[in-house]
């Protein structure tokens, strides 16, 4: 995704101008998946949350909501909802990327571990390719809704 912007934003900026075209579409879409893999995982799959997880979901679950209403609600478009949106998806990114790295153990297991009756926040549930984690995916998605609201800011 990456290479992809670098690469619009030297030849023609196509890509930019269609995400900042279709920005809260893509966000939505992001959030709504998300939330739905996240309680695939933890309803269906059984994987209890961990603290770190929870945080996450904090930050994810109610962009669903703000962000439908951005898309399909009575105030469509509104520079508010998406600027909640937008923080939501930074403070989430930080959180995901600290997770993430705390199972990869470059930080140290820090004070969530097994907390109570959560699972240990450097529990790895899913191991693909040798690096994408739960809180990776969580990453990715948090970083795909922050550039993409980012985009319809300066459209």
């Amino acid at each position: 995704m990456v290479l992809w912007l670098v690469f619009s934003w030297l030849f023609e900026f196509k890509l930019p101008k269609f995400i900042a075209a279709n920005a809260l579409m893509l966000a939505f879409a992001a959030v709504l998946l998300a939330t739905l893999g996240s309680l695939t995982y933890s309803e269906v799959l059984g994987y209890a949350p961990c603290k770190l997880c929870w945080i996450q979901r904090i930050f994810m679950y109610p962009q669903v909501l703000i962000l439908g209403l951005a898309l399909f609600g009575k105030h469509k478009g509104s520079r508010a909802l998406v600027d909640t949106s937008l923080v939501l998806s930074a403070i989430g990114a930080v959180v995901a990327l600290y997770h993430y790295l705390m199972q990869l153990g470059i930080i140290p297991e820090g004070s969530c571990a097994a907390i109570g009756y959560s699972v240990s926040c450097a529990e790895r549930f899913v191991l693909q390719f040798g690096y994408i984690t739960i809180p990776l995916m969580a990453f990715s998605a948090f970083l795909l809704v922050t550039f993409a609201l980012l985009l319809k800011r300066k459209e």
